[in-house]
């Protein structure tokens, strides 16, 4: 696994880093329906998601636009 494989992105870091606006309630609703990357959990209050999977999703979701037209 690179480093960049390993590198976990945060709640707030989901906005800036991949442009994904974070609600918990819309995060956990496509965690839960096994539509957004599980998360990793940090410490009792802590949660982070990888970034190489965030960015999969991302990839994804651009696929299904794209194959819409």
């Amino acid at each position: 696994m690179t480093q960049y494989e390993k590198r976990l992105v945060t709640k707030k870091e989901l906005k800036s880093v991949c442009g994904i606006p974070y609600t918990p309630q819309h995060i956990g609703r496509l965690e839960a329906a096994g539509n957004f990357p599980k998360r990793v959990r940090l410490g009792p209050n802590r949660v982070a998601w990888l970034l190489c999977e965030v960015d999969a999703w991302v990839n994804e979701r651009i696929a299904l636009r794209d194959a819409s037209f």
